[in-house]
């Protein structure tokens, strides 16, 4: 497995993701935006879940933080709810069906849900699998080495674990009612720092 076996969607949603994320997303962000789609791709793969939508998946995939972005902060949304409904706005000018649009939302939010049932969204499933691996080192085994490898060159984790870390610390402290109070309660600071992917 390579990241030249995974193509990047050439849509317009596809390429208006990656661009509204280089804009407001700091680097270390977005590299892991980036690494969370290639880790879905590749799950998908390894775990046999076909019939995935690859430009929702791919979309979802670079949107999932964006809600953390000072510019697109909700001051009662959860991170996710709002990086969501960025993914909305996103897809309807790039002309989406709304049931189609309404995925892009729920993919994002589910992304931080403890686990997702393949069977019932299997896009979901794969980036809350993928984030799962990039920010507190779920199966990090599951995937070849050498495809591993490849992605952290291609995509560094740079700053991650203090950007990412404080920036859930600061949503938990504003937002304790969203996702991102469980995550600071369940020790993220800590499960990026011993992230086995950090010592790549």
């Amino acid at each position: 497995m390579q990241i030249a076996d995974i193509p990047v969607p050439d849509t317009l949603a596809a390429r208006g993701a990656l661009e509204l994320a280089t804009q407001y997303q700091s680097p270390a962000i977005t590299a892991h935006a980036l690494r969370s789609w290639l880790w879905a791709e590749a799950f998908a793969r390894v775990d046999g879940i076909t019939g995935i939508d690859h430009e929702l998946l791919y979309v979802a995939a670079v949107l999932h933080d964006v809600g953390t972005v000072a510019e697109y902060d909700n001051h009662t949304l959860s991170y996710e709810h709002a990086g969501g409904h960025v993914g909305i706005a996103l897809t309807a000018g790039a002309g989406w069906e709304p049931a189609r649009r309404q995925r892009v939302l729920e993919v994002i939010v589910r992304h931080n849900w403890p686990s997702v049932d393949p069977a019932m969204d299997a896009e979901g499933h794969l980036l809350e699998t993928a984030t799962a691996l990039d920010i507190s080192g779920a199966r990090p085994d599951a995937l070849p080495e050498d495809f591993r490898r490849e992605v952290l060159r291609a995509h560094p984790r740079g700053t991650l674990a203090a950007e990412f870390g404080a920036c859930v610390l600061d949503q938990a402290a504003r937002k304790p009612d969203t996702a991102a109070r469980r995550l600071a309660e369940g020790g993220v600071v800590a499960k990026l720092a011993a992230n086995p992917l950090e010592r790549r």
